[in-house]
């Protein structure tokens, strides 16, 4: 249990590290554009974790875990940073920061597959509550037709909930820290063209909050948040840790009213308050763990018997 303990606050400790994404990424795109504030900040971020690597002299992974890091790599360095730049160029953040919340139920879904987890049914009428809560929240905004834009932000979602539910497997293996500094180091050469190419002489004169915002992405967004996230769900699952990204959306919303002008409604408070009840029946739901390796040892004992 207090190992479960640790792995909520770390994953709480990432939701709101990544809950400044969006409004920084907004912020960041207006003056550098799509493609330098969505790979650009890996590039950035390689420069930190390179010199970490080096530094700590970590032992490259292995076959598999480099597999698994490639999946990583293409949700959380490349699919999401990427798609969601290209989205928030038109996009409000309330109206991104909504789909996103779909991301607990695209993991935990992923995670029965990818490391075994088997949620209780009360987990998933927890779940049902807190993205029931989120959508009916979304017609309240006056949600509107889907755009091309929306697709890109969905299409994000799906990519990035394959990327944690990897990402928390191979944390328990190699490191929290470890696999998001691989994922960025193995995307991060593939970036440096475009990223070259799209920057010009105008943007040395972006204003201060914008390079404060590519910075943060770069460092935050692109990092630290991820260390923590991935350790979180390393200790207290992945399906159950998931369920804190049910407070994303609210917590964007937060941070878009404090640096964007954003408005708060009465609706906000009401339906955060349906999404933190939801988070709490999901943290204390039973999940159960699959051993797919046992299940393969016992057939071959049996067989062999």
């Amino acid at each position: 249990m207090e190992k479960e303990k640790i792995g909520l606050y770390l994953g709480l400790a990432g939701v709101i590290c990544f809950s400044l994404t969006l409004p920084a990424t907004t912020i960041a795109v207006e003056n550098f554009g799509t493609t330098v504030v969505g790979l650009g900040r890996t590039v950035l971020a390689a420069l930190l974790v390179g010199i970490i690597l080096i530094a700590k002299r970590e032992k490259a992974p292995n076959l598999q875990q480099f597999k698994s890091i490639l999946i990583v790599a293409a949700g959380a360095v490349l699919g999401f940073p990427l798609l969601t730049s290209w989205a928030m160029k038109t996009l409000p953040v309330s109206h991104g920061a909504v789909e996103v919340a779909l991301l607990p139920l695209a993991t935990a879904g992923i995670a029965m597959y990818r490391a075994g987890e088997r949620p209780s049914v009360r987990f998933w009428i927890s779940s049902m509550i807190g993205s029931g809560a989120v959508i009916l929240y979304a017609g309240s905004l006056g949600f509107g037709s889907l755009q091309v834009e929306d697709a890109g932000i969905l299409a994000a979602v799906i990519i990035l909930g394959l990327s944690y539910a990897e990402g928390g497997k191979l944390s328990k293996e190699i490191g929290s820290w470890q696999v998001i500094a691989w994922a960025i180091v193995i995307g991060a050469p593939f970036f440096v063209i475009p990223v070259g190419l799209s920057i010009s002489a105008e943007m040395l004169h972006a204003p201060v909050q914008a390079w404060g915002s590519l910075i943060y992405l770069a460092v935050v967004s692109q990092f630290l948040a991820y260390v923590a996230w991935y350790a979180g769900m390393a200790l207290g699952g992945i399906a159950r840790i998931s369920q804190l990204q049910y407070l994303q959306p609210f917590l964007m919303i937060m941070f878009s009213a404090l640096f964007l002008e954003e408005s708060i409604t009465t609706m906000t408070i009401v339906t955060a308050i349906i999404v933190v009840v939801s988070v709490y029946m999901g943290k204390n739901a039973p999940i159960s763990k699959y051993q797919i390796s046992a299940k393969i040892s016992e057939t071959r004992m049996s067989n062999k018997g």
